[in-house]
């Protein structure tokens, strides 16, 4: 087990009302005989073409469901007592925490609806009823969905599973900085997607109550930035919704209790455009043989765009999240045909 380091890091004591260290610890305990421990791997191409340092990719696309999501869905449902699981569960989502909420509960023999928008792709729509779950189409987008659902749980007295705030949730995707630091314990910067903020939320407490000193980056669409407005604003606001490639973090409004992490230990938030994200698609699948929705591709995006300080990257030890892998093989067709140019083999340009 990592143990913390004295003395006490302030920073991070000032959230230990919202969660803390002992909770994902705790957590790792609770999801190890479900969920994965998903590899970290060295990428050539983006550490020697793109950052000329060091630069890990966390492969949680090979969860289980193909995203983090599932981590953080199972340590909350684990955690429900006998009625609350009864009664069955209820979320919004635009597709991954849903997949997560509908495969824990068919593992547990506990019945779920989740709630999504239109704009929730087909195949994860699909995914979803696959693992037994009721799916409500709902909305336009996915506050309108997770109004929805808030309406339903009070009608007909659902337990409510939130997707990003919620210390439980946040906790069961902070087990995954609990690994980074397991594989990479001198890792320096780490890059995390950021929709509503409980996957940054609980990575950013594993970190740094263990090493302050690790700069953690949050990333975000352009067209959709709710957890930046509000940091910038310093109070919850409301950012207007646009498409975005990364509908896994099209969230227009954060919560409290991510915001209020988020606010103290991330360091800074950057913005993506949807041709970057594209590009960073492109080129995971091309340089580096994997695939990532658009979502998980915002912190390869974020780096080869050159948004974050070299100081943070050159010569440095990143880790770049990929945090899901749902995307539509239509997508990816579109996106090849976009991008579409002879396969570059030069020496360190694959891997």
């Amino acid at each position: 087990m990592l143990v913390e380091k004295e003395p006490r890091n302030q920073v991070v004591a000032v959230t230990d009302n919202l969660l803390n260290l002992n909770q994902i610890e705790e957590a790792r305990e609770v999801i190890k005989k479900y969920a994965r421990r998903t590899p970290l791997v060295k990428s050539m191409f983006l550490s020697n073409n793109v950052v000329h340092g060091d630069v890990y990719l966390k492969l949680e696309n090979m969860q289980l469901t193909g995203s983090f999501k599932f981590r953080g869905a199972n340590n909350k449902i684990n955690h429900l007592n006998e009625e609350e699981k009864q009664r069955g569960v209820i979320t919004a989502s635009a597709g991954n925490h849903a997949q997560g909420v509908a495969l824990t509960g068919k593992l547990l023999g506990i019945k779920t609806t989740v709630v999504m928008p239109d704009e929730a792709p087909q195949m994860k729509r699909d995914a979803t009823r696959g693992y037994g779950a009721e799916v409500d189409i709902h909305g336009a987008t996915f506050d309108d969905a997770h109004e929805w659902m808030r309406e339903r749980a009070e009608k007909e007295g659902k337990t409510i599973v939130d997707p990003f705030n919620d210390a439980l949730i946040c906790a069961g995707q902070g087990t995954i900085g609990l690994e980074i630091l397991e594989d990479l314990v001198d890792v320096e910067t780490v890059v995390v997607p950021v929709g509503g903020g409980g996957l940054i939320s609980g990575i950013a407490t594993a970190l740094k109550s263990i090493n302050p000193s690790i700069h953690i980056v949050g990333v975000q669409s352009e067209n959709v930035h709710g957890m930046k407005a509000s940091v910038d604003a310093g109070k919850i606001v409301k950012h207007h919704q646009d498409f975005t490639l990364a509908d896994g973090t099209d969230v227009a409004t954060p919560g409290d209790i991510t915001f209020g992490i988020v606010s103290k230990l991330v360091d800074e938030i950057v913005l993506v455009s949807e041709e970057e994200i594209s590009k960073a698609m492109k080129d995971l699948m091309q340089r580096t043989k994997v695939v990532a929705e658009g979502a998980g591709a915002l912190p390869t995006a974020a780096l080869e765009a050159g948004k974050i300080d070299p100081k943070w990257t050159k010569d440095k030890k990143v880790v770049a999240l990929v945090s899901g892998g749902n995307v539509d093989l239509q997508r990816v067709s579109q996106i090849i045909d976009h991008f579409f140019t002879p396969v570059d083999t030069h020496k360190g340009a694959i891997g």
